[in-house]
């Protein structure tokens, strides 16, 4: 595994920020799991209150700020500079932490609860800064590696802050308690004193103070762009599969395998383990891009694994008050373990790409904004997600049938999504493709523009030249395809959900071929990628053949860069046409080395068809 993401934990522009919302995540679960645990142990201490119930209030009060104050926190986090915010809210934090030393040592359940819906205003407050300054402190490169940190920490620190306020309160030593959380409240105040200012997005926004008007203007800026406000709801959509999950997760080490308390958290660390693998694998993956074909995969593996839990689930309990020693002593329990990780695993390859991809492309001046949506529908989706495992259960079902259900419906929201926006499932299959079949090089990548309209033109060898050139390239591609290409029954799907142009000759059909002008230039006034094979068909040689002239009507219409571009070793492959007889056109061999090289753009003035061919043509290199 490249070690990119963890060389951001030794520069100042990130670390600090790291270590201030591990200690805002760590402080907010060993006050919530102390406070439940003191509770539970000391009942006289603090009467009428019944711990089952203080969990779900615990729960409740810490989300219900997420819903009431996120519009405000998203606007603040764009209207001032975001290190000054994480440091206020950091501040606020030791106060926090003092009242709920007061509350500790008086014995007031009434001040402990404040002080827990203050951390969840908190942490609403930190939550939009938090994710809103990533893309300001991190290259594009690096927002896949930074978002795999975050989200691994996060989880960390949320098991070991479970732990240590379990620990703590096991204690029965109030000014242990007590001076635990002050200190690191303390030192997520420190260390965010070191987090590099930066320039505030928007210095010119007026806050509205309304948190109704708030988030609903919040929610309007993340549904503004598709693709963005999809994601979101794929986050959210996380959220209520992983409370479901992990709400189960007690009643199911205790009633379904037997064991005690060792054994729950036994899943939680397998668990959080799991999530912090899948979140670092996500750089390697998506080779340090911002790849969104993981999700799907992501999915994949949150559905195929929550139904193997339910397989691995024992039809009686291994015994009971089982250490967790004893119930691994069963097989099936290491399957059940092993699940566990996993959709943690592909919960992190789920997540952490979502995450990167708002950050990558929505606008810069309502990051923060777009982001405290997200936690708005986050607190929603896990408000229905604890109703509707509570009613589940009323009704009859299991723990372990709940389990099923909850991965059954993460398949069949994962394909409505997908319905919705196929350039995740599209990325998916490139990346299938290329890393099945081939092992794909990719060169000059950066001399695509990030942002802007620019005209892509490559030799056409394969039938998967789109998906070759899609997973190269990090930017969503609309291809001008042959119309007979794009009508074959296989391809047609694909092609459409790629909004490939389809193309015919004058004498083939001069409709299509007028509407393809048509649309390849409102795609180029739009800011999108076009790509171009202008040969006009696939090689039968593997030769570039002369271009055709297409090219320059659609740069008199609309004058764009021109980014010459080449695929080589594709010729001879099983996509190719080098063999008439498809059953000859086996793969020579897996993971064949194939090449996409990108050259540096031209101006559209400066366009001649001989000269284009030759510098792809040189692109290509020797290999066809």
């Amino acid at each position: 595994m490249s070690a990119s993401q963890f060389r951001l934990l030794t520069q100042r522009r990130f670390l600090p920020f790291f270590l201030s919302q591990s200690f805002g995540a760590f402080n907010d679960n060993v006050l919530k799991n102390g406070l439940v645990i003191i509770v539970a142990f000391n009942p006289a201490a603090y009467p009428g209150m019944a711990p089952s119930l203080l969990t779900q209030i615990a729960g409740g009060l810490f989300i219900l700020p997420y819903m009431l104050f996120s519009g405000l926190a998203g606007e603040i986090a764009d209207r001032f500079e975001k290190a000054s915010v994480i440091r206020t809210v950091k501040a606020v934090e030791i106060l926090i932490m003092m009242i709920a030393g007061l509350g500790f040592y008086g014995g007031s359940l009434k001040l402990l609860l404040l002080a827990l819906f203050l951390m969840g205003v908190h942490s609403t407050f930190y939550s939009p800064a938090k994710y809103g300054i990533l893309p300001e402190i991190l290259g594009r490169d690096e927002l896949v590696g930074g978002n795999a940190m975050v989200e691994m920490g996060t989880f960390v620190a949320i098991l070991l802050g479970q732990l240590l306020g379990g620990i703590l309160a096991g204690l029965h030593e109030l000014k242990i308690v007590v001076g635990a959380l002050l200190a690191l409240a303390v030192a997520g105040l420190t260390v965010s004193l070191f987090i590099p200012r930066r320039p505030a997005s928007s210095p010119e926004l007026r806050i509205d103070w309304n948190p109704v008007s708030s988030s609903w203007r919040n929610l309007r800026a993340a549904a503004s762009e598709r693709s963005v406000f999809l994601c979101v709801l794929g986050i959210s959509w996380f959220w209520f599969y992983g409370i479901l999950v992990l709400a189960q997760v007690p009643i199911y080490g205790k009633d379904v395998l037997g064991g005690l308390e060792s054994v729950v958290t036994g899943m939680l660390v397998a668990f959080s383990v799991g999530v912090g693998i899948g979140s670092l694998a996500c750089e390697k993956l998506g080779q340090r891009r911002v790849e969104i074909g993981l999700v799907p995969f992501g999915s994949i593996g949150l559905t195929l694994f929550g139904i193997d839990l339910y397989l691995a689930t024992p039809r009686q309990p291994y015994g009971s008050g089982l250490t967790l020693f004893e119930v691994l002593g069963h097989l099936g329990a290491w399957r059940i373990y092993a699940d566990l990780a996993l959709i943690g695993a592909f919960g992190g390859l789920f997540i952490v790409p979502l995450y990167a991809h708002i950050q990558a492309r929505a606008p810069r001046a309502q990051m923060s904004r777009i982001m405290a949506a997200a936690n708005i529908m986050n607190a929603a989706f896990m408000v229905v997600a604890s109703a509707f495992g509570a009613i589940a259960l009323h009704a009859g079902l299991t723990v372990p049938e709940l389990l099923l259900v909850t991965a059954l419906l993460n398949g069949a929201v994962a394909v409505y999504l997908y319905c919705l926006l196929p350039e995740f499932l599209l990325r998916f299959l490139a990346l299938l493709v290329v890393r099945v079949l081939y092992h794909l090089r990719s060169r000059g990548v950066e001399n695509i523009p990030e942002e802007g309209a620019a005209l892509l033109v490559c030799n056409h060898v394969s039938y998967v030249d789109a998906l070759v050139m899609s997973a190269a390239c990090p930017r969503p591609i609309r291809f001008v395809m042959e119309a007979e290409i794009y009508r074959l029954p296989l391809l047609n799907a694909i092609c459409r959900g790629m909004k490939a142009i389809p193309v015919a000759t004058r004498d083939e059909d001069p409709a299509v071929r007028e509407a393809a002008f048509a649309a390849v230039a409102a795609a180029l006034k739009a800011g999108e990628l076009v790509c171009i094979f202008p040969e006009g068909a696939l090689t039968r040689d593997g030769d570039i053949a002369p271009f055709r002239p297409g090219i320059l009507r659609v740069l008199k219409e609309t004058p764009v860069p021109v980014i010459p571009c080449a695929l080589s070793n594709l010729w001879g492959s099983l996509f190719s046409r080098r063999e008439p007889n498809w059953v000859k056109r086996q793969p020579r061999r897996l993971f064949a080395g194939i090449a996409f090289s990108a050259g540096t753009a031209i101006a559209p003035a400066a366009v001649d068809l001989g000269e284009l061919r030759e510098r792809v043509m040189a692109l290509r290199g020797a290999q066809r």
